[in-house]
């Protein structure tokens, strides 16, 4: 007879190793891992789950050497990139798991487990024992942002307690297989905190099986189910070794949106019936739309169905590639108000409220260049500054990203033509979404109501004359400028450029903030007032240049082609951004001239330059030369739009791997200051060749469009002064935000002190008071992490999630084999070797190489000069990397679906600007794609 104290033990390490599936649901995420933790949610909801246990993660524990754990801080200190090092240092840990013995404890406990199973009345397998499916479920698995699906290892219809050791010992190796270990690289999990426990189930033989989507995962419509349905088994349908019945289902009311049939039963008559039934449909719709609503979130379900029609679910994990629903935000957020500490971006995965009417959202973020994130504090800074005004006034934040509410211009005749004209130059691809969108019903026409008298106006309309009588009245105060610009240019020139320099000198006096309060107030007020003040100061010049480019056109119907007038905009004068990277092409020639200053340059990593720069210890040449320049335009960054971007003077980097890219030209005419003034030299021909054509219609129209180019070189050039200032502001803003950053720090209310950029406010008065706000910290940059890795961002997005482009994508036409086509953006032709750059910081650009982008803003435009073309996959005619394009007389194409991707470093291509199209090139040798890619993606 056992002593009782041995029997309790024994109980104590069978209840610490193993614990009923029906139980899981209570349990930490760290003892059971994602997959248990889910599967015992449902279960203990009463819903259709095949009964079981799980050893814990103190059996994996118990089990490993610590051998595996220096492996495991090895593997954290490589980078994600390095798969060779990844691979062996996996392969390694798996054959540690295999080899270590299993501790008794866990042998005792798992066979105790199964035999109990086997008491339970279940059909005895060929091992002796109650058949079951053995599954994997790590501690860093189906996860709201990461789902691992895939990554370790399942076990089926396996029998006897020496088999389903083994599968447990085997499930364990799992957590170390190369695929694992890469994503959890990827994702910036942790290696070594990672851990993993086994579920093990009845195994259900299938009739049927599946997976389920609560919501399509191509186009990420949440009021859609969609399923997979294959006959036996459905490791096939998972691993994709069948083509499945494919249903999408209207999830509120059960209608078949769309069905295809592979896998169905072939009648006598050649019909093919499906292997889910009607009935079977509404069934596994219930089921997900009941697991949905327990896991909070849109998931991603296994199922089965047994030989008696019995529906069971096996697994469920999180539909983690989802983009975030548009939550519209307040209007407006005004500095200390309450909802100015809301946290825009953060409504992830939520489901659209029941009777809301769809809203279609336009992604502003890519309207401005910006395809990563903006940080919680830059999202904040904007709301403050958009007032209740223009066109930002209705926007939403999902992925950390502007919305803007279009919803409104497509119930309106007038907005519609409005959108029809605007949108194209703006973004071409999200332009060819309109029509399909205008024959929605959802989206219809509505008739105004209520027009006569005032008072009988419903509320939100009587709000939206008001703000049309102010827009009228700010147009109106803007006219006199426009006037004294388009009379008197040089004045207006002098005006706008003095305005700056009193900007500039007003920030100047506010450097002398004393306390972090202070400086706080300093920033929450920084804007009041100034973004106004700031547009009428600077807006009218260039707003009456491109009015005269317009009048030109129109003058010139008929004689020239429309697109001949862009030669007209190459190599302007008086622009911002274009005086700064020529600054910056001069200061890299003065260095090239001092032996020490090009060798460092040449011979270093930006990372270490900057070192060296903030150390003091470059050439004195190059440390003197770029402090003046920083000092000029140090406010400066790639994604500058985002107060919470790093400025060029605290990371000098982008700048001098730029200065260090001019170094490598050689050839005098690809030089950026003669391109230039080749640019404008065509300029002023192609405008002597519009005003002789003009003059066949005589003198008078020949002087008015003479004049109307003239003033449009003149004034249009000033188009990125509005916002060069804006960011002289948010420049001084950072740092002070930086100031109050490195006082939290110093208090260790925060990890870091750019930690600061991922709060509010009012989050950080509440931290000067004392407040620890390292946990909201850590859980924004989490998100912040997760999106900056988002390849894909929906250009246009409907309120129940749905990716429009996504969504009409089977109704385009496929790709032409061989070409790549956008929207034509300046003209030109250029043959040369591709470099796709995702982030311009540190970016190498050889002289004459095609730059292919995701999209450009102002912190890209030192590229340009040394670029042969331009290729982008966001953007119109008039989005800033096109513009600049053709200042500087450079062929663009833009709007590239997916170029970054199909176009590869190394490949050689032809940029056709006025064409519109990309194509293998035949002078320089042609590079065909790797075998199974796709006919389109070239140089892989």
């Amino acid at each position: 007879m056992d002593h009782p104290g041995k029997d309790s033990a024994r109980h104590d390490s069978q209840d610490r190793l193993v614990v009923e599936l029906h139980h899981l649901g209570f349990q930490p995420l760290a003892r059971v891992g994602g997959k248990a933790l889910n599967l015992g949610k449902i279960a203990a909801a009463g819903l259709p789950v095949p009964a079981g246990f799980c050893l814990t993660t103190s059996a994996y524990r118990s089990a490993v050497s610590a051998e595996v754990g220096v492996l495991a801080a090895r593997l954290e200190s490589l980078d994600p990139g390095d798969a060779e090092h990844l691979s062996r240092l996996a392969l390694e840990a798996r054959e540690l798991v295999n080899a270590a013995p299993m501790p008794p404890e866990v042998d005792a406990a798992v066979r105790t487990a199964y035999a109990a199973m086997g008491t339970a009345g279940r059909e005895q397998g060929k091992g002796g024992g109650p058949a079951v499916a053995v599954r994997s479920s790590a501690t860093a698995e189906d996860l709201p942002f990461a789902s691992f699906a895939g990554q370790q290892d399942t076990f089926v219809d396996v029998t006897g307690a020496d088999g389903v050791l083994d599968a447990v010992r085997r499930c364990s190796a799992s957590l170390w297989s190369d695929r694992a270990v890469v994503y959890r690289a990827a994702n910036g999990i942790s290696q070594r905190e990672v851990s993993l426990a086994v579920v093990v189930q009845d195994f259900v033989e299938a009739a049927a099986a599946g997976v389920l989507f609560t919501a399509n995962p191509v186009t990420g419509t949440r009021g859609e189910t969609v399923i997979d349905a294959h006959r036996g088994a459905g490791q096939d349908v998972v691993s994709g070794a069948v083509n499945p019945d494919h249903f999408q289902i209207h999830t509120a009311s059960g209608r078949l949106v769309a069905g295809t049939h592979h896998d169905g039963i072939q009648h006598d008559g050649g019909a093919r019936r499906p292997v889910l039934d009607a009935q079977q449909l509404r069934e596994l719709t219930s089921l997900g739309t009941a697991v949905q609503r327990l896991l909070g979130a849109p998931q991603d379900v296994e199922w089965v169905i047994d030989r008696s029609g019995t529906v069971w679910l096996t697994q469920s994990r999180p539909v983690t590639t989802l983009y975030p629903l548009p939550v519209p935000l307040p209007v407006p957020l005004q500095a200390g108000s309450p909802a100015a500490g809301f946290m825009p971006g953060s409504e992830d995965y939520a489901e659209t409220p029941a009777g809301e009417e769809t809203r279609v959202y336009l992604c502003g973020s890519l309207l401005q260049g910006l395809t990563r994130p903006i940080t919680p504090m830059g999202l904040t800074a904007l709301n403050l500054m958009r007032g209740d005004q223009g066109p930002w006034r209705q926007y939403a934040t999902p992925g950390l990203r502007l919305y803007v509410d279009l919803t409104p211009a497509f119930h309106s005749k007038r907005g519609r033509q409005t959108l029809l004209k605007a949108l194209p130059l703006a973004d071409g691809r999200s332009a060819a979404l309109l029509p399909a969108l205008m024959e929605d019903p959802r989206f219809a026409v509505r008739k105004e109501r209520h027009a006569g008298n005032r008072n009988q106006q419903p509320k939100g309309q009587r709000k939206r004359s008001a703000r049309g009588v102010r827009n009228f009245a700010t147009t109106a105060m803007m006219l006199p400028a426009m006037v004294r610009a388009v009379v008197r240019p040089e004045a207006e020139l002098r005006r706008a450029h003095a305005y700056g320099k009193r900007l500039q000198a007003g920030v100047a006096s506010n450097a002398a903030a004393a306390t972090s309060e202070q400086r706080l107030d300093y920033v929450e007020g920084a804007m009041h007032g100034t973004v106004e003040e700031l547009i009428g100061a600077t807006l009218p010049a260039p707003a009456a240049g491109y009015l005269l480019l317009a009048d030109a056109r129109r003058l010139l119907r008929g004689i020239v082609e429309p697109r001949e007038l862009e030669a007209v905009l190459r190599g302007l004068p008086h622009n911002v951004t274009t005086e700064m990277d020529l600054e910056l092409w001069r200061l890299a020639a003065s260095l090239g001239r001092h032996p020490d200053s090009r060798a460092a340059f040449l011979g270093k990593s930006p990372e270490d330059l900057a070192r060296d720069y903030s150390a003091g210890t470059l050439p004195a040449p190059a440390q003197n030369a770029i402090r003046g320049f920083l000092g000029k335009y140090g406010h400066r960054a790639v994604g500058e739009i985002d107060l919470g971007m790093p400025r060029w003077s605290d990371h000098p980097d982008h700048v001098l791997g730029m200065i260090a890219n001019y170094l490598r030209v050689e050839d005098p005419e690809q030089a950026p200051d003669r391109q230039f003034a080749r640019a404008a030299e065509q300029a002023e021909a192609a405008m002597r060749r519009m005003v002789g054509k003009a003059r066949a219609k005589g003198r008078l129209r020949s002087r008015l469009v003479g004049f109307c180019l003239h003033r449009t070189r003149q004034l249009a050039g000033l188009r990125e002064l509005p916002k060069f200032n804006i960011v002289v502001i948010l420049g001084e803003m950072h740092r002070q935000l930086a100031e109050v950053g490195k006082d939290l720090a110093g208090t260790q209310r925060i990890a870091a002190p750019e930690d600061v950029f991922f709060l509010t406010f009012d989050e950080l008065r509440v931290g000067l008071r004392g407040a620890d706000l390292s946990g909201i910290v850590g859980s924004r940059r989490r998100q912040y992490d997760l999106e900056l890795r988002r390849r894909h961002i929906p250009r246009l997005l409907l309120s129940d999630g749905t990716d429009v482009e996504a969504a009409l994508a089977p109704t385009a036409e496929p790709p032409s084999e061989g070409v790549l086509t956008g929207t034509p953006a300046s003209a030109g032709t250029a043959t040369g070797r591709v470099r796709v750059i995702l982030d311009p910081v540190g970016a190498h650009l050889e002289p004459g190489e095609i730059l292919v982008a995701p999209s450009t803003d102002p912190g890209w435009t030192p590229l340009f000069l040394t670029a042969g073309a331009l290729v982008m996959e966001m953007g119109g005619v008039i989005s800033h990397g096109a513009v600049v394009a053709r200042e500087y007389g450079i062929p663009a194409v833009v709007g590239v679906p997916d170029a970054t991707t199909r176009l590869h470093t190394g490949a050689a291509v032809t940029v056709d600007g006025a064409a519109g199209t990309i194509s293998r090139s035949e002078k320089l040798d042609v590079l065909q794609p790797s075998r199974g890619e796709d006919p389109g993606t070239w140089g892989r």
